[in-house]
This record gives structure tokens, C-alpha cells and sequence, in this order.
């Protein structure tokens, strides 16, 4: 679901923030945009099997919005059968070095938590503003019990 500018400004944006979560906001999107930059061009199929739990539904929509906002380009093929892909534009891509910081951030977090007794937790190898490739294709950005959830369909217990 797209969110609506909220007033208060001329453009309807209070600050950055608030215009970068316009475009990410939700549970998938940034997700999604993680499985687009480990390999561009992927079809509908494989960023379904790449994201356990995402619908149809709302995989299909998010992808449409995303593409509306000019972050995901979906290129049809005139072939039988039809295929199509998707993939970053240049805009997607700077989005995705954006949260290399925040992907840092989330992994240091859950690794803190696993020191605690939360479960045992592993640091991705993905450097700040990249998200290289891990285990059965999941970004590298991903480790731990979110790499086990990714893999596996659910979080280690």
C-alpha cells in the first residue's frame, strides 16, 4: 500500500526520511529490493521462492508500486511462453547502497541479541552499501536466524 504525503510541507514531506519511507515502506519492499541487487533480472517466480511468506497478491502489488516510483523496471519479453523480469534502475540501486548502513546496523543488532542467549547468530559478509550473495541465494545481508528463516521458511527456536 502506497502512503499518502502528509501535509505540512509544499511537497508534503516533513524531511529525507519521510520521503525514502514513502517509497520503502512495508514489510517487503526492502526485501524485495535486497533479492533485486544480489542478481538483476529475476522473474516473479524465483523473488516469490526467494521470499517465503509474501503472497501473490501483495509481491505482484509491491512490485507495481515500486516500478510506479521508478525504483524496480519490469521488462516484458515478446516470446512464447511470455517472460518477464524485473531489476533496480540506477534509482533502485542508490536506494539499495542507502541501506547498506542500516543492513550493518540490523546485523550488529541481532548479533548483540544472540550474545545474550537469543540464539546463535552469524554476521553477514556484505560491506556497507553492497549486498552480495549467501547461502541458496539469499543477500548476504541476511545472516543468522534471518539466513535460517530465509532457507528455511521459519526462525530457528
Amino acid at each position: 500500500m502506497t502512503t499518502l504525503n502528509r501535509p505540512g510541507a509544499p511537497d508534503g514531506h516533513v524531511c529525507g526520511i519521510d520521503a525514502a519511507m514513502e517509497i520503502i515502506g512495508g514489510k517487503w519492499k526492502v526485501l524485495i529490493l535486497w533479492a533485486l541487487d544480489d542478481r538483476q533480472d529475476r522473474r516473479f517466480g524465483e523473488l516469490r521462492r526467494l521470499l517465503p511468506g509474501i503472497t501473490e497478491k501483495v509481491l505482484a502489488s509491491h512490485l507495481r508500486e515500486m516500478e510506479a516510483d521508478g525504483i524496480v523496471r519490469r521488462t516484458a519479453y515478446e516470446e512464447v511462453p511470455p517472460r518477464v523480469e524485473y531489476s533496480l534502475t540506477d534509482s533502485g540501486t542508490r536506494l539499495n547502497a542507502a541501506l547498506g548502513p542500516l543492513a550493518a546496523w540490523g546485523r550488529e543488532r541481532v548479533a548483540g541479541a544472540g550474545a545474550v542467549g537469543a540464539g546463535a547468530v552469524g554476521a553477514g559478509a556484505v560491506g556497507a552499501g553492497t549486498a552480495g550473495a549467501g547461502a541458496a541465494g539469499v543477500p548476504a545481508a541476511h545472516g543468522g536466524a534471518e539466513r535460517a528463516r530465509w532457507t528455511h521458511g521459519r526462525t530457528p527456536g
